[in-house]
């Protein structure tokens, strides 16, 4: 089975995943994330790019797999692929995804239960970044359904995988940076209101999908 569509697909979703790395549920986590990798990799800097690359493979194997699934249980947007029921499907995902960056809808989210996790050595990092992917938080998990109901369409697992591969690394970017730079953090701007304008962006551009 091959990769379908073309590369800039495989950018747009780790632009995606970036920009959500800016939203006000995953942006404050930065300062204690990177705290976190801080003490373990004694200000190694080398270390710390180990530490939180790890870290970003666990959170995107997770999303692979989702994907994945997503991909395999898709059979029913291929039986139908000749009606508009696809169209509306993933068109709807994205109007309700939208408006959850609106507040109109509540996401549950799970994060906090995972923080309290305290991995020492690389596997058990690894093993949280897994964790992780599973406990996103509602400011993810909007794109993220958004795509994997997309993914779901192309019945494809590897470009399923792929994509949400690179969703992944975009939304663990800054964390890598951060984790690896120890200026990179105090560079970057206080969280105020233009997260809130950042997360209201992200939802006209999915409503306006949809």
């Amino acid at each position: 089975m091959n990769l379908v569509g073309s590369p800039l697909d495989f950018l747009v979703a780790f632009a995606a995943g970036m920009a959500v790395s800016f939203s006000p549920c995953v942006y404050p986590l930065l300062p204690i994330t990177v705290g976190y990798v801080g003490a373990l990799s004694c200000g190694a800097r080398a270390k710390g790019f180990l530490i939180t690359a790890i870290y970003a493979f666990g959170v995107a194997i997770t999303y692979s797999i989702l994907g994945a699934f997503a991909s395999l249980t898709g059979g029913v947007f291929g039986q139908i692929a000749g009606t508009p029921w696809p169209y509306l499907v993933v068109g709807n995902a994205c109007l309700f995804f939208g408006l959850v960056f609106f507040d109109v809808f509540q996401l549950p989210s799970f994060y906090k239960g995972s923080a309290k996790i305290q991995p020492r050595g690389l596997v058990s990092i690894f093993l949280f970044g897994m964790v992780s992917g599973l406990a996103v938080s509602p400011c993810t998990v909007p794109v993220l359904g958004s795509i994997l109901v997309y993914v779901g369409t192309k019945q494809n697992s590897l470009y399923g995988m792929g994509l949400l591969f690179c969703f992944a690394y975009g939304v663990c970017t800054t964390i890598i940076l951060a984790g690896t730079f120890s200026g990179f953090l105090s560079n970057l701007p206080r969280s105020g209101n233009w997260l809130n304008r950042v997360k209201k962006i992200y939802g006209l551009i999915l409503i306006g999908a949809g």
